[in-house]
């Protein structure tokens, strides 16, 4: 387990893993599921569709996208280019990490190691099922969609944190529910938020501990292998629960 983040080579790939890369100088991750012969299967949205998610991140949704922009066509990825650049889709591992460095990420670590990760989306308390389950949520939403993409409520992290453990947050609307790395720019906001209001009448220090305190806990309460209203869904009732949300 890495003490950051747990960068991987490609020999270590396995088909079922859930792997990432970072966009946007580490701002934003991308995520997906390697399923075999150097392809990953993975949720995203094409350039420009927002799908409701607030204009002013537009830049770092878009950047989940594989690079069809090349003058150099990826032959691999022929059909994707043409045919599907957005929602579930299959490419192959260049394409998915668009130049950037390939990390794993971890499933069943203990709380301690979680709160280690000052990043969300590198990890969960949630364990993974076998990898045979993994596949098939990842085929049959290649077929049949994972609803509309949304960076804070439905993106590319609920999607892969899915197909590894079946798991979806009941409470809210959306299909996924929000990722770690959607709760960690929440927890950081409303973190940033209390702390200003309250930093006149405080000691830098105490200030400190407490927003440290707060973000973690936030971070904790947010995971899909720790939070409440979590419910074991099969990937047949997927369509059946975005249709009801249209």
């Amino acid at each position: 387990m890495g003490v950051l983040f747990n960068k991987i080579d490609r020999k270590q790939l396995k088909p079922g893993d859930h792997i990432y890369s970072w966009r946007q100088a580490y701002i934003y991750a991308h995520h997906g599921i390697y399923v075999g012969e150097g392809m990953v299967i993975h949720f995203t949205t094409g350039r420009g569709q927002q799908n409701g998610t607030p204009a002013i991140f537009d830049g770092l949704f878009t950047s989940s996208a594989p690079s069809f922009d090349t003058d150099i066509p990826c032959l691999r990825c022929g059909d994707c280019r043409e045919i599907r650049t957005d929602g579930v889709i299959s490419s192959c591992l260049d394409c998915f990490l668009s130049g950037g460095e390939l990390y794993l990420f971890e499933y069943g670590v203990n709380i301690i190691h979680f709160l280690a990760q000052a990043r969300g989306g590198t990890c969960t308390l949630a364990s993974s099922d076998p990898a045979d389950e993994v596949l098939l949520r990842a085929f049959y939403l290649l077929e049949n969609g994972f609803g509309g993409y949304h960076l804070f409520k439905n993106n590319c992290e609920d999607f892969a944190i899915y197909c590894k453990t079946g798991l979806l947050v009941t409470t809210n609307i959306s299909v996924g529910g929000g990722s770690g790395q959607a709760a960690t720019y929440s927890a950081a906001v409303n973190t940033i938020t209390s702390l200003s209001l309250r930093f006149v009448s405080s000691s830098f220090y105490g200030m400190t501990l407490l927003g440290c305190g707060t973000y973690c806990y936030k971070r904790l309460v947010s995971d899909i292998g720790f939070r409440n209203g979590v419910t074991k869904v099969p990937p047949e009732k997927i369509p059946e629960m975005v249709k009801a949300e249209n």
